[in-house]
């Protein structure tokens, strides 16, 4: 099939487009920089420059490429560590996730596109009320603290159009905390916060997160045009959800830093926001269950504590041979 990838040199774009032309597709690789065509050329997809939040140079990129499938994997947030202020960190990609992802679903209803697939996320974004693993079932958090109701609005927005769309039809993939060599958990920033203490342990630690390595998150986007079913949300993380107290100091040993400075709740919320202390220890964990059994999609990393590890190690050694 014609699989047309917007937001391809993205964390997960990036591995997304090996893992579709492995899997016989062609593909056609949006970015929105003219530099950054001749990595998707490298990579063998066919690059088109458009910027996401035009709707005319959206609608043209499409119509040109006339995919079966197009994949919404728009984010602008490189480099991005200013959590205190989530919603300003977050202003661009969150325009990307609502006028975006509007403008790429009316030029593929236009092309004639059949199926669409666009990434949203877990974690925070869900009700933190009952037990620690929630499901797709589960709504986003009615009450968020202040500084994540714009983002939250902008996930509920793109998840409400997205599976209500027949005509392409429309799937939602739910990313758990993403990572991967020199990107997202270990991006170079993330890495540097780490390294200079930046990154307190808050409270007790107690919020459970679920991770998924770019790899597998990409896998299950090329199982979802398959295996997905119209309408739904499937929650794409690894088997292993951990509490910050757990995972954040792991984190540091891998990356060569010191143990995480601990905070207690009542300085932290006066330091880093009401946000940033749901986030640490409030949030819940998220259940692959449906990933699995719909799409047949397993995570090859299926453990952050392997990911990580493997994933710090290889940033080094990339760093060393550029």
């Amino acid at each position: 099939m014609r699989i047309f990838v917007a937001g391809a040199t993205g964390a997960v774009g990036s591995a997304l487009i090996p893992a579709l032309l492995s899997a016989g597709h062609a593909v056609t690789g949006m970015t929105r920089s003219p530099d950054k065509t001749a990595t998707i050329q490298r990579i063998g997809a066919e690059p088109v420059v458009a910027d996401g939040l035009n709707a005319r140079a959206v609608r043209a990129a499409v119509i040109s490429a006339r995919p079966d499938v197009v994949i919404d994997q728009m984010t602008d947030l490189a480099g991005v560590t200013d959590l205190r202020h989530f919603d300003r960190a977050f202003a661009t990609t969150n325009r990307l996730r609502t006028e975006g992802t509007d403008h790429l679903l009316a030029a593929a209803r236009e092309a004639g596109v059949k199926r669409f697939i666009a990434q949203s996320f877990c974690g925070w974004a869900v009700s933190h009320e009952g037990g620690v693993v929630r499901t797709e079932a589960d709504e986003f958090d009615p009450d968020p603290p202040r500084e994540l109701d714009r983002t939250l609005d902008a996930l509920r927005y793109l998840e409400q159009v997205v599976t209500k769309s027949a005509e392409p039809e429309g799937i939602v993939l739910r990313y758990g905390s993403l990572y991967g060599p020199g990107t997202g958990m270990l991006s170079r920033a993330m890495v540097n916060e780490i390294r200079h203490r930046r990154v307190p342990l808050i409270g007790d630690g107690a919020g459970w997160w679920s991770f998924v390595h770019v790899d597998d998150a990409a896998s299950a986007a090329v199982a979802a045009i398959e295996h997905g079913a119209a309408g739904n949300i499937y929650n794409i993380v690894d088997d292993d959800p951990a509490q910050v107290c757990n995972w954040l100091p792991a984190l540091a040993t891998d990356v060569g830093a010191k143990p995480p400075l601990h905070f207690p709740a009542w300085i932290a919320r006066f330091l880093a926001g009401e946000h940033m202390v749901v986030m640490m220890t409030q949030v819940k964990a998220a259940s692959n269950a449906k990933a699995k059994q719909e799409l047949g999609w397993q995570p090859a990393y299926p453990s952050w504590r392997r990911g990580f590890s493997e994933a710090a190690r290889q940033s080094v050694e990339r760093r060393a041979a550029a």
